[in-house]
């Protein structure tokens, strides 16, 4: 199975903010509970690399990754702390290059047509659509999906429970993203059930919809 198919058949990659190390490993383990197995832990903290570290070597069964990589430094640290994917806010041609040309998957994000165009050109067929909401949401995404059928977005922003069928009936969503299902309050307070159960409920939905 490819990464794309894995991603499409989780339906949702969590956008997770790791302030300690410590709650890595049973925020990875409440994800998979609920029936999340991929993860993308964003380098908007000074710990996330080392929490990419712990997840890659101690719960195996959880596909994670690195969002917010601006840069092809980070990109590296990412891999090199066993990231499996890369994520990006924007579309940076150098870190799209690098990750290519070392066979890791990477979603940069896009919003315009001439990003899009840009992501194509470099051999890509999955971007982020960031800021969904601002954006546009579902309804931009049914626009930009007529000229770039052989696309599939990843929104994120915007993205809950209330709205996730609207995404996930849509053949254009790869899958979503969101921080909904571990929020930093809940993370905080380790109220690993209630994540599980949000992970659940996430998971339920977007298979009830495909169906």
């Amino acid at each position: 199975m490819t990464f794309s198919e894995k991603v499409f058949e989780t339906g949702i990659v969590p956008v997770v903010v790791l302030n300690n190390v410590e709650d890595a490993v049973p925020l990875a383990g409440a994800l998979l509970k609920g029936g999340i197995d991929f993860m993308e832990i964003t380098f908007r903290t000074e710990c996330a690399a080392e929490c990419i570290s712990v997840i890659s070597k101690e719960v195996p069964d959880m596909t994670v990754g690195a969002g917010t990589v601006l840069n092809v430094e980070q990109a590296k640290l990412a891999v090199d702390c066993g990231a499996k994917f890369i994520v990006s806010p924007g579309l940076d041609e150098a870190t799209v290059k690098w990750a290519i040309e070392n066979d890791v998957p990477v979603i940069p994000g896009t919003v315009t047509p001439t990003e899009i165009m840009k992501a194509i050109s470099l051999g890509l067929k999955v971007v982020k659509f960031f800021p969904a909401d601002v954006y546009g949401g579902i309804k931009a995404i049914k626009a930009l999906s007529a000229p770039f059928g052989q696309v599939k977005f990843l929104p994120t922003g915007g993205v809950s429970e209330a709205n996730l069928n609207e995404f996930a009936a849509n053949k254009s969503v790869i899958a979503v993203g969101g921080s909904w299902v571990c929020k930093k309050d809940d993370i905080l307070n380790h109220d690993w059930e209630k994540i599980t159960k949000l992970s659940g409920n996430a998971v339920r939905i977007i298979k009830e919809t495909r169906t």
